[in-house]
């Protein structure tokens, strides 16, 4: 029998490939005696990470990028050698719809509150009433020590209701596609709780934490990357990396079962794999369903609850549209009678690659809470619905030259009020009754790239420190 000790990962998302990535090198470079399996019940790798590339354009079904100031998603990037393929995106304008209008985002402003006076005081997105209230942050106490709260009810005890409704609430809950007063503020933004702690007023704790920008000429700086190929390049050039016979697709694990210190991985077409370590890069109602016989997996599912979500790319000829936008798109306070929830205009966001010259590429997302049933219409519906959202702000004249529609259906996690706990219970008991199992992805400790590509490395760690144990 084969003295290597086996490691399945489970789940072929950003997460899953990051493990995988950073497993096969490390058994490289110290010649460690494991063998790797990443099984994938879809058939194809990345999860929500979709490229498709049509008549000239190119288009990102999920994400269309990644934070520059996070690390491990471009040092990922280049350990798969495409570094030269990185791209920033178009810098400009971008707006938020309050009441039927487009108003400026106010500059000076960190996911919605203010750091600077001026551009507050002077912005037409809240009333006198609504900027004395918001001030108040400067002198009320800070809040009790309490191990959570919703970003709701943290953000409107310290800015009041009209600051939130038409800033912060359509900028997080479009980060999370959720509703801000069930979201936790500790598995989401635990540093406004800990600079409220510290400084009392989030405003000057925001101030005196934040770097001082440096005064530069002409457009701001870029903040995310891309890739000139799209993110699915990067999803292929790491699986590209993997040797031979790594990967499985199309294969569904249907239980995962610990017998003598080893995990026993049964697969819906009736074979099996046998694993003494096991990388869970799954959602969790997914984790839930193959560990369900362990009485702790139980509440699992409802633990981690799922929003649904739609957005639809639209292709124009320029000559289309007679009142285009100066800038890289607005999101939608909820106080608007709309259905789209947020725009990007694409071909200005990332001009160099999206789009044929002469072209226009919007991109239009649906799915509020309290709305989430719209992703159940046709494409047509949801293709004239956003048509119609769009018209009441810019003159669109001719009908796209096509639109292309991307559900994602129970896919988006909800961080609710106690998540981190839940989670810390959830790891405590795996160590015990499932050691060597390890969890991974945007169901867990964050959902953008570089979060998932942060778990798989942390996976990957904890699993080696398992086997040598």
């Amino acid at each position: 029998m084969s003295k290597d000790k086996h490691i399945a990962i489970v789940g072929g998302g950003i997460a899953g490939l990051t493990a995988a990535y950073y497993l096969q090198k490390e058994i490289k470079e110290k010649q460690l005696p494991y063998k790797i399996k990443l099984i994938e019940a879809s058939d194809n790798l990345g999860g929500k990470i979709k490229t498709i590339k049509k008549d000239g354009y190119m288009i990102e079904r999920g994400p269309d990028s990644f934070l520059i100031r996070k690390q491990s998603a471009a040092r990922l990037v280049k350990e798969v050698g495409l570094e030269h393929d990185l791209v920033k995106n178009g810098t400009g304008q971008s707006f938020i719809l309050v009441k039927n209008k487009l108003h400026k985002m106010p500059s000076g402003s960190f996911m919605g509150i203010p750091t600077e006076v001026r551009p507050f005081l002077f912005s037409r997105l809240f009333s006198t009433k609504g900027k004395l209230r918001a001030s108040c942050d400067v002198v009320l106490p800070r809040g009790e020590q309490v191990s959570d709260q919703s970003l709701g009810k943290f953000f409107r005890r310290r800015f009041g209701d009209e600051l939130v409704d038409n800033l912060v609430e359509p900028l997080l809950s479009g980060i999370y596609a959720g509703d801000i007063n069930e979201l936790s503020l500790m598995a989401t933004f635990p540093n406004f709780y800990q600079l409220e702690q510290k400084h009392r007023s989030l405003v000057r704790g925001l101030q005196t934490s934040m770097p001082k920008k440096k005064k530069t000429k002409g457009s701001k700086p870029s903040m995310f990357y891309s890739l000139k190929n799209g993110l699915q390049s990067l999803v292929e050039a790491v699986e590209e990396k993997l040797e031979d016979g790594t990967v499985m697709k199309g294969i569904s694990v249907e239980n995962i079962e610990r017998k003598d210190n080893k995990y026993y991985l049964q697969f819906r077409n009736g074979e099996s794999y046998l694993a003494d370590a096991v990388i869970l890069a799954t959602p969790a109602f997914a984790m839930q369903q193959m560990f369900h016989q362990y009485e702790f997996m139980v509440p699992v599912k409802e633990m981690v609850p799922t929003s649904s979500v739609a957005n639809i790319a639209l292709a124009f000829d320029a000559s289309a549209i007679k009142k285009d936008m100066d800038g890289t798109g607005f999101v939608v306070a909820r106080n608007s009678d709309y259905r789209i929830t947020a725009c990007t205009w694409t071909h200005k966001k990332w001009p160099k690659i999206a789009t044929p010259e002469g072209k226009v590429l919007l991109r239009c997302f649906l799915g509020k809470p309290g709305d989430e049933g719209v992703v159940n219409l046709s494409d047509q519906e949801l293709t004239d619905i956003a048509l119609n959202d769009l018209s009441k702000l810019m003159n669109i004249t001719q009908k796209p030259e096509f639109s292309v529609v991307t559900r994602w259906v129970n896919a988006m996690p909800q961080y609710t009020v106690g998540h981190k706990d839940r989670l810390d219970k959830l790891t405590e008991q795996m160590k015990e009754k499932i050691p060597g199992v390890y969890l991974a992805g945007a169901s867990y400790h964050g959902i953008g790239i570089p979060d998932c590509i942060d778990q798989g490395e942390a996976a990957v760690v904890n699993v080696l420190q398992y086997l040598k144990s």
